[in-house]
């Protein structure tokens, strides 16, 4: 097994993602130790070093070249996450200071330094004892910042951004206000397509859904009316445009249900980005005024302020 080969072991036993087992990170964590291709594990050793002399000693020994503008590329994908996991620390200056240096935790030396040996395994438990792998780190990360939501009774989350931001606002603002006592149908999260589909209810409502349809990004029914709101959730791409209606009227062939179609937006300067593309007959919802709608219907509201 070669050098890089054996980096990429050590990497994959500490439980790095698979982004961080990429040759780079390979590469910067035997610069790191200083092992050339024919020097064994046991001496390694965790002497200060910049960037700059872990891009030439990657050069001089295993023959890949990164150039000196790349230096922020390996502080991003490869010193960054190595710190985060207590693999490497810093030396406490300012990062644009030519004296700023790295080199590997005393741990982490000692955990590598027996790399192949009988107590490896002994040392891999010990380190993972002290410290999150980063797998584990950056998925509790990413949980956190998951926007909590409750749909249907039942608690949920959403991915972080604007598009969940306003998808959370849908089901918590809009359906209290506009469609009182509604049932979501179906909501899509930016990582998980389907995060709720009732494939029964729709079906019975007379929607055709295959894989090749795009469902709103909201549907929500309201059985006392026996009325569907259709609203997407617009942050950058996807109104209610004529086109987007003819669309959801073909996929809703067979549905009798009455048919609400909302365009849905965080703040007012993002539907005058889109207020020319929108359809005629449609409904357009503010989440920045949540008490208002904005009907583009034409006479059907028209009458006397009371």
């Amino acid at each position: 097994m070669s050098k890089l080969e054996e980096a990429r072991e050590i990497l994959i036993s500490l439980q790095v993602p698979v982004k961080q087992q990429n040759t780079m990170c390979c590469c910067v964590l035997l610069a790191m130790a200083g092992l050339e291709e024919d020097k064994p594990w046991r001496l390694a050793t965790n002497k200060w070093i910049r960037i700059h002399d872990v891009i030439g000693f990657i050069s001089r020994n295993y023959g890949i070249s990164y150039a000196e503008n790349s230096r922020e590329t390996l502080r991003k994908q490869a010193m960054h996450h190595f710190r985060n996991a207590a693999f490497i620390e810093d030396n406490g200056k300012a990062t644009n200071s030519p004296n700023y240096r790295y080199r590997l935790t005393d741990e982490m030396l000692n955990l590598i330094r027996t790399f192949e040996t009988a107590t490896y395994s002994t040392q891999l438990k010990q380190f993972a004892d002290n410290h999150d792998s980063l797998v584990d780190l950056y998925a509790s990360k990413k949980a956190m910042r998951k926007m909590p939501v409750k749909i249907n009774g039942e608690d949920f989350t959403f991915s972080p951004g604007k598009h969940n931001q306003l998808q959370k606002a849908i089901i918590e603002e809009f359906a209290p206000r506009f469609a009182p006592g509604s049932e979501c149908l179906y909501v899509g999260d930016t990582t998980e397509k389907d995060l709720v589909k009732d494939v029964d209810k729709l079906r019975n409502l007379g929607f055709e859904i295959t894989l090749h349809d795009k469902m709103p990004d909201v549907v929500l029914y309201c059985e006392d009316k026996n009325w569907l709101y259709f609203i997407e959730s617009v942050t950058s791409v996807g109104p209610m445009e004529p086109k987007r209606i003819k669309e959801i009227e073909e996929m809703t062939a067979d549905v009798s249900a009455g048919k609400i179609y909302v365009t849905a937006f965080l703040d007012f300067k993002t539907f005058k980005k889109f207020s020319e593309n929108l359809a005629w007959e449609t409904e357009v919802w503010i989440a920045d005024m949540p008490d208002h709608m904005i009907h583009l219907n034409g006479n059907k509201f028209l009458g006397p302020r009371g």
